[in-house]
C-alpha cells in the first residue's frame, strides 16, 4: 500500500510536528496515560493536541490533568479536528473497529492498540478499509521495537549463535490467574477478545518472529485449568472463559524448533524466559513479568568456549529514545521506540518497520489458523 502521499506522511516529511489525538486517554491510570502519553512526550516530532474519553465531562477533566486543551466527548469530534493528523485508539478491544472506522472515514492516519480487532474478521475489515483509503496505519505490537529485541535481532543476523537450532519461551501472563482486581474482569471473558492468547502470547510471538523469522507449521493448543478467579476486593469468584494455558510449537525458517508456553497468573519461579540456542552460542532474554512489550528486558549471551552467560549491553545505535529509562519507564519504553520508528517510516516512505494494519490482520490470521481443534 502506497501511503507516501497521504497528508500524514507529507506532514512528517515537512519537519512540522505531527498532531496526535488519543482516544481513551483518561485522567487516572489508563493504559494510554502510562504508555502513550510519556512516549509521545519523549519523541521529537509529535505533539499531543487532543484527547477524547467516554464523555465530554471526563474528557475535560483528563485534559486539565494532562495539559491538553482540546478535549472531546466523542472520537468523531476528535477525528474531525484539523489539528489532529494521527488518531491513537487506546481503548478496550470491542470498541476498536468502530473507532478506527471513524478515524479512517475522516482521512486520518491511525495507530490502534493490539489486538487490532475482536477476532480475525474485524481485523481483516479494518485492514481493507485502511488499504482502500491509502492512509498510514500502525498496530500496537511494540515489542519488536524494544532496543533489546533490536539488538538480539542484529546478533542473530550477524551469526552470534551460529545456526539457530531451537528457541524456547516460558512465560506467565500476569492476569488469568487465581485472583483478579475488579478492573481485570474484562480480560477473563473470552468474548472481549483480550485473552492470554491474544495479548501476551501474540505480543511474544510477534517479537519472536521479528528476531528469528515467521514460524512455520505452527500449532497452538489452549487449555482452561482454571474456570474462575477470585475478586481481590469482594472475595467472590468471577467466571473465566478465557483459557489460562497456551502452548505452541513450530519450525523456524531453516528448520529450527520453536516452542512457546504461556501460563495464566504469575509464577514464583520464571515469569519470562526466552532462549535462542545455536551451533555457536546462546542468547537469553528475561523479564520480571511475562509481557515483553511493557517490561524491562535483560539480554545475556555466551558463545565459543564460554561455559556461561554474560550480560550484553544494548548499543547506543539501538536506543532511539534516550530520554526514557528502560526500567523506570518500562510501560512507555517500547511504545516510544515504535513511535520513533513510525515517524521514520512516514518520512522515508520505505517498507514499514512498525507493524501496520495489514501486518496486524496477518498476525490474527496466523494465530487463528494455527489453533488446534478440540
Amino acid at each position: 500500500m502506497n501511503t507516501s502521499e497521504s497528508p500524514l506522511a507529507r506532514r512528517a516529511r515537512s519537519g512540522k510536528p505531527v498532531g496526535v489525538g488519543i482516544v481513551g486517554l483518561g485522567a487516572h491510570g489508563s493504559w494510554a496515560e502510562r504508555s502513550h502519553l510519556p512516549a509521545l512526550r519523549a519523541v521529537p516530532g509529535y505533539e499531543l493536541r487532543a484527547l477524547s474519553t467516554s464523555s465530554r465531562e471526563s474528557a475535560e477533566r483528563s485534559g486539565q490533568v494532562h495539559g491538553v486543551s482540546r478535549a472531546f466527548g466523542t472520537a468523531a469530534e476528535l477525528a474531525a479536528c484539523d489539528e489532529v493528523d494521527l488518531v491513537v485508539v487506546a481503548v478496550k478491544v470491542p470498541y476498536h473497529r468502530e473507532l478506527v472506522e471513524t478515524a479512517l472515514s475522516a482521512g486520518k492516519g491511525v495507530l490502534c492498540e493490539w489486538p487490532l480487532g475482536n477476532g480475525l474478521a474485524e481485523a481483516e475489515d479494518m485492514a481493507r478499509q485502511a488499504r482502500a483509503r491509502a492512509v498510514p496505519t500502525a498496530v500496537g505490537l511494540q515489542a519488536r521495537s524494544h532496543p533489546a529485541l533490536a539488538h538480539a535481532r542484529h546478533l542473530v543476523a550477524d551469526g552470534y549463535v551460529g545456526e539457530v537450532l531451537s528457541t524456547t519461551v516460558v512465560a506467565s501472563g500476569g492476569a488469568w490467574g487465581a485472583t483478579t482486581a475488579p478492573r481485570g474482569h474484562y480480560v477473563l471473558d473470552a468474548a472481549n477478545g483480550a485473552t492470554l492468547l491474544t495479548i501476551p502470547f501474540a505480543h511474544t510471538l510477534d517479537a519472536l518472529a521479528s528476531v528469528l523469522g515467521e514460524p512455520e507449521e505452527l500449532r497452538i493448543r489452549q487449555a482452561s485449568r482454571r474456570t474462575s478467579a477470585v475478586d481481590t476486593e469482594s472475595g467472590r469468584p468471577v467466571p473465566m472463559t478465557a483459557a489460562d494455558q497456551v502452548v505452541a510449537s513450530g519450525r523456524l525458517p531453516g528448520g529450527a524448533v520453536a516452542t512457546v508456553h504461556y501460563r495464566g497468573g504469575s509464577s514464583r519461579g520464571t515469569n519470562f524466559h526466552w532462549e535462542i540456542n545455536g551451533t555457536e552460542g546462546d542468547l537469553v532474554l528475561t523479564a520480571p513479568i511475562g509481557q515483553p512489550q511493557l517490561s524491562p528486558l535483560t539480554l545475556e549471551g555466551g558463545r565459543g568456549t564460554s561455559t556461561g552467560l554474560a550480560p550484553l549491553t544494548v548499543p547506543d545505535s539501538c536506543v532511539l529514545v534516550p530520554h526514557l529509562d528502560p526500567r523506570a519507564d518500562a510501560p512507555a519504553y517500547a511504545v516510544a521506540h515504535a513511535y520513533r520508528r513510525f515517524l521514520d517510516d512516514l518520512r522515508e516512505g520505505a517498507a514499514p518497520a512498525v507493524p501496520d494494519f495489514a501486518h496486524g490482520a496477518a498476525r490474527h490470521r496466523g494465530i487463528e489458523s494455527a489453533l488446534a481443534t478440540p
